[in-house]
């Protein structure tokens, strides 16, 4: 075989479980659930959860109260972001040591990017090399570019490799929902589903000019490139940059008060431009989330008139951006996030 250059996607199986289970030994096997206080008589969500919890449908987002039904054996344990930060970084500097451009993107996933003439074998040895320097496991995926990579890590979980590109692209992915593609949620897929576009095949076989009327003119073609596969091939050791600051509190009482509502908000983007001032990066836009009884959520923002990580300026966006939504129900939750500028994805759409 001769070298080429490939895409790894490496993915950590189960991270914030795994970590959990690192630190206390004993919870091997037993279905942990991590989210909140690690309380489920109390308000909060899932963030993940072991493989033995998903048997029984546990799943990221869900109410902790309902973790606690469908699996009431779990071990439910808090969230811990330093730890979690701490232990990714071990496992990045880890990768960083391997014959390979590595481009992070996340806690617990990373694109490399290496040429070689067998990349199942560099998969094994990323696979070998992470489980013994940190006792964690991982899934690989192999594409020609990063959404291929991406997709491949998902027909590789629980800690396989796996290889998706053009060669196998239509016999892989065509017959799936368009909601199997890296990109399009449940909304973007109810919308094609209203034109008739249900399949990866039926989008990547859609007319670019209809698509576009549909869902805007860089949006629509983007969408049908996805279908097809296309993707960025270039990874970059450039280093990753969060793209967004945010803060969300889980109300134990529902709030049915207009004035506290506001208040919270208030409150919580204060906190964000406290955030954003100390990481020294100014905002552009400002998102806010409403989760109102029993458990549907909306978002609505609003862009900065000029970037800006003033308390004020963020405050009075973050009330702009409320001011959108119809407070006529009880509210559990509340999220300001404030948005950095970003230079363009080649992979993504611009305009």
């Amino acid at each position: 075989m001769s070298e080429q250059d490939w895409v790894l996607h490496v993915d950590l199986d189960q991270f914030v479980a795994a970590v959990e289970v690192a630190r206390r030994p004993w919870l091997r096997g037993r279905p942990v659930v991590v989210g909140g206080v690690g309380d489920p008589t109390r308000r909060g969500v899932v963030a993940t959860a072991s493989y033995e919890a998903r048997e029984f449908g546990v799943r990221s987002g869900m109410p902790l109260r309902v973790a606690a039904r469908r699996c009431p054996d779990a071990v439910f344990l808090p969230s811990d972001a330093p730890a979690y930060e701490a232990v990714s970084e071990r496992v990045m500097a880890v990768l960083r040591e391997l014959p390979a451009v590595v481009e992070v993107i996340g806690w617990d996933e990373a694109f490399l990017g290496a040429r070689t003439a067998d990349p199942e074998a560099l998969a094994a040895v990323v696979r070998a090399t992470v489980a013994e320097r940190t006792g964690l496991s991982c899934s690989v995926g192999i594409g020609d570019n990063k959404l291929r990579a991406k997709l491949a890590t998902g027909f590789a979980k629980p800690a396989g490799v796996y290889r998706l590109t053009a060669g196998n692209w239509v016999a892989v992915m065509a017959d799936r929902p368009v909601t199997a593609l890296w990109g399009v949620g449940g909304r973007t897929a109810a919308k094609l589903a209203g034109v008739g576009v249900r399949t990866v095949a039926d989008l990547a076989r859609s007319d670019p000019a209809e698509l576009a009327g549909h869902f805007g003119p860089a949006t629509g073609p983007h969408l049908r490139r996805l279908a097809l596969g296309a993707g960025d091939p270039v990874v970059s050791a450039t280093p990753w940059v969060a793209r967004s600051r945010g803060r969300e509190t889980t109300f134990q009482e529902d709030l049915t008060s207009v004035d506290e509502i506001r208040g919270q908000v208030s409150a919580l983007a204060r906190r964000v431009a406290r955030d954003l001032r100390e990481e020294g990066r100014p905002a552009v836009r400002v998102v806010v989330k409403v989760r109102f009884a029993p458990f549907s959520t909306a978002t609505h923002g609003v862009p900065l008139p000029e970037p800006s990580a003033e308390a004020e300026v963020i405050e009075r966006c973050a009330l702009a951006a409320l001011a959108r939504f119809e407070l006529t129900r009880a509210v559990r939750l509340l999220g300001v996030r404030a948005e950095f500028a970003v230079p363009p994805d080649p992979s993504e759409p611009t305009g």
